[in-house]
């Protein structure tokens, strides 16, 4: 009985490292894992997005909007919002970077103290900033 006994455990023994010998032996090999390069998020003007870099079509040059921009924030029904938007000026032309739009948004004035318009898009200069899309105030700022 006992030799009955050690003949299974040394069978079952052999029989489970066969098995776990043919799996290794099946297993492909893993591609290795691409690492992301940091700062490496260069669009395609060659702006740092991970550096605050925004291409600005006004300026022609890659630029932090945060910076010397007005800030503009959600005028719609009283909520809170944690995006803004910025607007840029050069001269007679303004550019919007709102947190709804994928692309900068260029509007143009015909002489100072008018509107800067661009289809239905108007950025009106009183008391601050109102942004107007048609007949809908969406942002203001100052």
């Amino acid at each position: 009985m006992k030799k009955m006994f050690l003949f299974l455990i040394v069978a079952s023994a052999f029989s489970c490292a066969k098995k776990v010998s043919q799996e290794s032996v099946n297993t492909t090999p893993k591609e290795p894992k691409k690492e992301a390069v940091v700062g490496a998020d260069t669009d395609s003007h060659g702006c740092k997005a991970s550096a605050g870099y925004t291409w600005s079509v006004l300026k022609k040059d890659c630029i932090r909007i945060f910076e010397n921009s007005t800030k503009l924030n959600h005028a719609e029904d009283g909520k809170t919002y944690s995006t803004v938007s910025y607007v840029i000026f050069d001269g007679n032309k303004a550019e919007l970077f709102l947190d709804t739009q994928k692309e900068s948004i260029l509007l143009e004035r015909k002489s100072e103290g008018d509107s800067w318009v661009n289809g239905d898009w108007q950025l009106i200069p009183w008391k601050g900033y109102v942004l107007k899309k048609g007949e809908k105030i969406l942002y203001t700022g100052e």
